[in-house]
């Protein structure tokens, strides 16, 4: 007997439709897998045998063979054990084939007929609801996660016997409903508000413009000055994320088997936060079973890289491509995958191997060429890239112990959402553009056009500091994000002047 079942497998962040097709004939005997499937799938004869025996079920003593197509797509993962051994029963005349043709079905099978939960199950529901399928049946665990897709059922069974009683109709399995809060201001709740950080005006200033136009970040200051208790706080002046955004988020983390079980839609921006000690390949994604990395994950949030110099110069220039286009190409002998990488990049510093370069009440101990070494492990094409280098500098015991009360976060973010908004709607005909660090070179001309006094002034910036084209558009974008926050259409002399103050390491007498 012939029968097909729906499943997936992931390619990048999405999701491909999988049609398993199963066929016992009467000639020969075994289980046969065909259509490109890696080991893992190949496996997946004896998980389902032993969970048949130890589910009242009995393995036909025909030949069976299970094809997966498309057969010229490479099948990865256990997410095919139960398609295959629902598929195998349904052939077998045990499982109701109409209840099949608009069901997707995903999970792996433990040895005593368990269903355990996989990654990539919500592209997978994206993608049933595409096909015009009714359902998706996922092992419960996943249920929470496949929910928050609307317009298609997510049905959770624990078991593979409760699977099949589901699909003959002899048990009712209400679909799951997701379980996170609803994405909005309502939804964001942080431990740590600028509110507790005393002094360093100047640096969340500098946060704050960043965080209104997506714009990359690097502090230099000495130990203790308070650049990561910075940087930990950005997200709490950061927009909340749009509906369309969440579900983005949330499927790279899903495909990335971050999701725990009772999750749905991520409600807060990632902020990523990897060891110096990472790989390329942790940073970037990739690996034999390729998989999004930090860059990925931080989408649409913030990827944190603490003592930067620490980095591996190979590590580091990885970067180089995805904060240009904001997505990343995975190119191997067996695959090629995107992955979005739309993140903003804080980075903190020593300015020496000493720590206190440049430190009001500490003598450094390094000598100028040590210094112009110790900068030099960041590349100047990837110093070019970041918008803002901001120099932080020790706050006073006087500024610590002082009673004022500082602004907090809500305050900031509510300046921030005010500059995003009038963003959203400068942009509402440029298709994948949402902030001002996104705008590409014709798009800085059209949009931020400075007045003459301005033009001036970056003319002669330009001249003075030896400043690329890259550092030209920059400005320019980074200027436009504080014309939005003083809620001023034109591009002012005051506005190009503090973007060129945040341009530091392209002083020609840093580090000298």
């Amino acid at each position: 007997m012939f029968v097909k079942t729906h499943s997936g497998t992931i390619v990048g962040i999405d999701a491909v439709e999988v049609t398993v097709e199963v066929n016992i004939t009467g000639g020969g005997l075994g289980l046969y897998l065909v259509g490109l499937p890696d080991n893992a799938v190949k496996e997946s004869e004896q998980r389902i045998r032993a969970a048949f025996e130890n589910s009242g079920e009995r393995m036909s003593g025909r030949k069976i063979v299970v094809n997966l197509a498309p057969a010229d797509l490479r099948k990865e993962g256990a997410g095919f054990d139960l398609p295959i051994a629902v598929g195998i029963l349904a052939a077998m005349g045990r499982v109701a084939p109409d209840r099949l043709a608009g069901t997707m079905l995903v999970g792996e099978l433990s040895l005593d007929g368990t269903l355990r939960p996989v990654r990539g199950v919500l592209p997978m529901a994206v993608r049933a609801r595409e096909e015009g399928l009714e359902r998706i049946l996922v092992p419960a665990a996943n249920a929470a996660e496949a929910a928050v897709v609307e317009g298609i059922d997510a049905i959770g069974a624990t078991t593979l016997r409760e699977a099949v009683d589901f699909l003959n109709g002899g048990l009712r399995i209400d679909p799951a409903r997701p379980a996170a809060p609803e994405c909005g201001a309502s939804a964001e709740r942080f431990a740590e508000d600028f509110a507790d950080v005393k002094g360093q005006a100047h640096v969340k200033r500098a946060l704050e413009i960043a965080a209104a136009g997506g714009h990359n970040v690097l502090m230099i200051g000495a130990p203790g000055s308070g650049k990561t208790m910075l940087a930990r706080r950005l997200p709490s002046i950061l927009p909340p994320l749009t509906p369309d955004e969440a579900l983005e988020t949330t499927k790279i983390h899903s495909v990335a088997g971050k999701i725990g079980a009772a999750a749905g839609l991520l409600a807060q921006r990632p902020f990523r936060a990897p060891h110096h000690l990472t790989s390329q390949v942790a940073l970037i994604g990739g690996g034999q079973s390729p998989r999004p990395g930090e860059v990925s994950l931080a989408h649409n949030g913030i990827l944190f890289l603490d003592e930067l110099p620490e980095f591996g110069r190979n590590v580091l220039e990885v970067l180089r491509q995805p904060l240009e286009e904001k997505t990343i190409t995975v190119s191997r002998a067996r695959y090629s995958v995107a992955y979005p990488a739309n993140f903003t990049l804080v980075a903190a510093m020593n300015p020496c191997p000493c720590g206190y370069y440049n430190h009001p009440g500490k003598e450094c101990t390094c000598s100028p060429a040590t210094v112009h070494r110790y900068m030099g492990r960041i590349s100047g094409p990837l110093l070019d890239r970041i918008d803002l280098h901001i120099e932080v500098t020790p706050v006073s015991v006087g500024e610590i112990s002082a009673e004022t009360e500082e602004e907090p976060s809500a305050a900031v973010r509510e300046r921030v959402v005010r500059a995003r908004e009038i963003q959203a709607a400068r942009f509402r005909d440029e298709p994948g553009v949402r902030t001002n660090a996104m705008m590409n070179a014709k798009m800085v001309r059209t949009y931020c056009r400075p007045d003459a006094a301005a033009r001036t002034l970056l003319e002669r910036a330009m001249e003075r500091l030896g400043l690329s084209a890259r550092a030209y558009d920059r400005i320019l974008k980074v200027a436009r994000t504080i014309a939005d926050l003083a809620g001023s259409e034109e591009i002012g002399a005051a506005h190009i002047a503090e973007a060129i103050n945040y341009r530091s390491l392209d002083r020609e007498t840093w580090g000298r």
